[in-house]
């Protein structure tokens, strides 16, 4: 069936045309989530009355078209409610990390003026309320849990909802009149910028439906569908794919409890398709050549058998389309031993995993598709709302990020930059017009990636104009802000932070050894060269409470998990500054590759990542 109303231009008209569509109907919903141990889901009925309830509140309580209502939560059924509440009146929201410090909380409510925030718990309410007063607009909180003690100015969702109802009641006229149109502010999603203060991507109603529209055609959902939800949907592309898509075709969202009960919560829900980053695939084909490895001799032997058999079927498709049959008989035994069953362990129905947020190693990919677990990767930015390119189910090329969604134009730039237009281009940085000039020219946007396409219009990512590090959980962090704590300390002379596909972060740290030296000459440290004083387990907890302590000034994502110590400095010299003293990022991070997958292989086996 696809999209129920292919004819939406703003998300209030999604919404309406999907609740129309479903009312009174019982057997079809939006969204399920875990109570007692059960997924229990929430009917159609109901979440449009909570929407049109939360939406009174608002209004009654001066919230008006174009004003700014921020979200700090998790993904739970009130940040569905909320989002389509605040975008049924007209207001714009502004989606925050649950995970970001007070500090980084406040610069983005002062920046967007919020007149709101819905936060989820009491931990995130606490955060707004020791940053409150430096909040001049911000008159109203709403807290999702209950409250049991009253705090002035705030109000829980439960009352907002009840006194919604009232002044609906009281008031039938007070949603009427509001006009949305297709080229308002829908929502300001933050991102990082170079220079660590994050930007306020402004993205259209007509930029996230057009991004829907051009998607849908792509994946083919219907109200078969489901899927299961645990990327943040703070992030745009859980939000554009995983919420406004799925919401869009009468696919219903599985809520997963957390990362850690994905693999039950697979079996529970039975998805058909799934958004997810790299790094998960890294964790599954772990756990499963873990699993494996403690099964028979025999059964590891059929494993790898049939692995290879799935990788040498794909190849030929690939290439010729045509398989021959024995190896066409050989890959219908390894689906009866080997494929349906780890088939089942994903819940039996999954048609496709959607990759994004960072790159997906192509060997990854190719061992997935081996066992019949085909993974769609694609590219895009906050600021294309997300979703730009992805592969194609009927010809997936690992290695690349696919051909551009129908109404996206592609043109690489001399210098091999990625050049992208489209009615998903964002309207620009909200009140930053230098940076939205720097970025958007003649209509096209510059991506900050350099690319090539190949014969086939597929896309394919080769490098990174700018510095903003992309983790494996798709998470953008600038680094310079966090290599500034760091070098406070005066024990650090340079410092370069990295991490770009990789789980976290560690920083290369050069240290300042005359300092050093004098640490331990004061503590009776004896070491006789400089890689034994480095090595010093004193030494070392120099450096190990200093990444403790800038920690509590930066979100989760950002933390620094290790370090690692070198003995000598980066030079112009040596290759790894420029003339102007810039650290070459690359070169450093190729340089101390062996080292870098030490640390990396080291915290992997003791460090469950965020």
């Amino acid at each position: 069936m696809g999209l129920i109303n292919p004819d939406f231009h703003t998300l209030p008209e999604l919404f309406s045309s999907v609740f129309s569509h479903y009312r009174g109907r019982k057997d079809k919903f939006p969204i399920a989530r875990k109570i007692n141990g059960v997924y229990e889901p929430i009917p159609y009925s109901e979440l449009e009355q909570d929407v049109h309830a939360f939406s009174a509140y608002l209004r009654e309580n001066g919230i008006a078209e174009q004003d700014r209502v921020a979200i700090l939560s998790e993904n739970r059924p009130g940040w569905y409610l909320a989002d389509m509440a605040i975008l049924n009146i007209g207001a714009i929201d502004v989606p925050l990390y649950p995970s970001l410090p007070p500090n980084q909380i406040e610069y983005i409510l002062q920046n967007c003026s919020a007149k709101c925030i819905v936060v989820s718990n009491m931990l995130q309410l606490g955060k707004i309320l020791s940053i409150w007063q430096n909040l001049p607009d911000l008159n109203l909180v709403i807290v999702m849990n209950r409250l049991e003690e009253p705090i002035e100015d705030v109000i829980d969702l439960n009352r907002v909802k009840e006194t919604g109802n009232k002044i609906l009641a009281d008031k039938p006229w007070i949603l009427d009149g509001i006009k949305v149109d297709p080229e308002d502010i829908a929502t300001i999603i933050y991102t990082s910028g170079t220079t660590g203060l994050p930007k306020g991507v402004m993205l259209t109603h007509r930029n996230l439906c057009e991004n829907v529209k051009s998607c849908s055609s792509i994946m083919r959902l219907d109200e078969s569908d489901c899927s299961l939800s645990f990327l943040p949907l703070s992030h745009a592309y859980e939000r554009t794919g995983g919420y406004y898509l799925l919401f869009s075709c009468g696919a219903a969202i599985y809520l997963a409890e957390s990362i850690e009960t994905i693999s039950l919560n697979m079996t529970e829900a039975k998805p058909t398709i799934i958004f997810t980053v790299p790094r998960l695939f890294d964790r599954m084909k772990a756990n499963m050549l873990k699993q494996v490895g403690s099964q028979s001799a025999v059964k590891q032997k059929i494993f790898n058998w049939a692995v290879k058999t799935g990788e040498e079927y794909h190849r030929r498709m690939n290439e010729t389309n045509q398989v021959g049959v024995a190896l066409s008989a050989q890959h219908k035994l390894a689906d009866k031993l080997v494929y349906h069953k780890i088939g089942k362990k994903f819940g039996g129905r999954l048609r496709y995993f959607v990759s994004g947020g960072a790159a997906l190693p192509q060997k990854i990919g190719e061992f997935f598709q081996a066992l019949e677990i085909p993974i769609l990767e694609g590219f895009g930015l906050t600021e294309t709302s997300p979703v730009t390119h992805v592969n194609r189910p009927e010809k997936i090329k690992f290695g690349t990020v696919g051909p551009a969604v129908s109404n996206v134009q592609v043109r690489i730039a001399e210098d091999g930059e990625i050049l992208l237009k489209g009615p998903n281009i964002m309207k620009g940085y909200w009140q930053d017009e230098a940076a939205t000039k720097e970025v958007i020219r003649d209509g096209w946007f510059y991506s900050g990636d350099i690319g090539e396409i190949d014969r086939d219009g597929y896309l394919k990512i080769t490098d990174r104009k700018k510095h903003i590090i992309v983790t494996s959980g798709g998470k953008n962090i600038a680094p310079q802000p966090i290599e500034n704590l760091i070098s406070d300390s005066p024990y650090v002379d340079q410092v370069i932070v990295i991490g770009e596909k990789r789980p976290f972060l560690i920083a290369v740290i050069v240290p300042d050894f005359a300092r050093l030296n004098e640490y331990a000459a004061q503590h009776n440290i004896a070491a006789k060269t400089t890689k034994e004083l480095i090595e010093h387990k004193e030494i070392q907890q120099i450096y190990e409470r200093l990444m403790r302590t800038i920690s509590r000034q930066l979100a989760t994502h950002e933390k620094v998990r290790k370090f690692l110590l070198i003995e000598e400095a980066f030079s112009v010299e040596k290759g790894d500054m420029t003339p102007t003293l810039k650290l070459k990022r690359k070169t450093i991070t190729e340089k101390y590759a062996q080292e870098i997958d030490k640390v990396y292989n080291a915290l992997n086996m003791v460090y469950n990542t965020e």
